[in-house]
């Protein structure tokens, strides 16, 4: 690419982070469970620009790991507006302008720009077989998950004796009525079948 560089090819020389251009390609172009989204993709070069400024300040005497230090930076996870003073006073007294530091944050959009423009990487569609078994993946572990959440708050509930339960099973029956047909069936057998009874 010619004329100007993107913010993500300048701040990777400015800052020494050797090899995260190879790991934001490989990433957005790999397969299946491998791959990576451009919002991942973004938090992850954000924690490593992150990690190279705290480590130019003296990273041991900051404590803490660059990880937690951009979630608290960032407000994830509720963090409490007095946590995310403290902890960017902690990284002033080091000597780190902060905010620099986080006007330097990259978007998911500037790692979009900088692995197809830039680095000219394609990515390959799944297809059709591919994208029907990966959403069948994902309901199925919002299934296990959702069922494996409500078994354990009601066992909870029933061990501090605020719910009268005996030995129970706990069964999640997601399903799907097609108003044009009236077929009604669970989502997974649905995806299974290829659909309902309409044309």
């Amino acid at each position: 690419m010619t004329g100007r560089r993107s913010k993500v090819e300048r701040l990777i020389e400015e800052r020494d982070l050797d090899g995260i251009g190879d790991e934001l390609v490989d990433g957005w172009t790999a397969t299946g469970d491998d791959r990576t989204s451009l919002r991942d993709l973004a938090r992850r070069f954000n924690v490593r620009l992150l990690s190279a400024t705290m480590d130019r300040a003296g990273g041991h005497a900051l404590g803490g790991d660059p990880e937690t230090t951009y979630a608290v930076l960032n407000g994830e996870g509720g963090v409490s507006a007095g946590r995310r003073a403290e902890v960017r006073s902690q990284l002033e007294r080091a000597g780190v302008d902060v905010d620099e530091l986080e006007g330097s944050f990259v978007t998911y959009q500037a790692i979009r720009s900088y692995v197809t423009d830039v680095r000219g990487a394609k990515r390959d569609e799944p297809d059709d077989a591919e994208r029907i078994d990966s959403v069948r993946t994902t309901i199925q572990r919002l299934i296990a998950r959702t069922s494996a959440v409500a078994e354990g708050n009601l066992e909870r509930l029933r061990e501090t004796g605020r719910l009268t339960l005996g030995d129970f099973r706990l069964t999640v029956d997601v399903r799907v009525y097609c108003r044009d047909c009236g077929a009604q069936r669970g989502v997974i057998d649905l995806i299974d079948d290829g659909g309902c009874e309409c044309e």
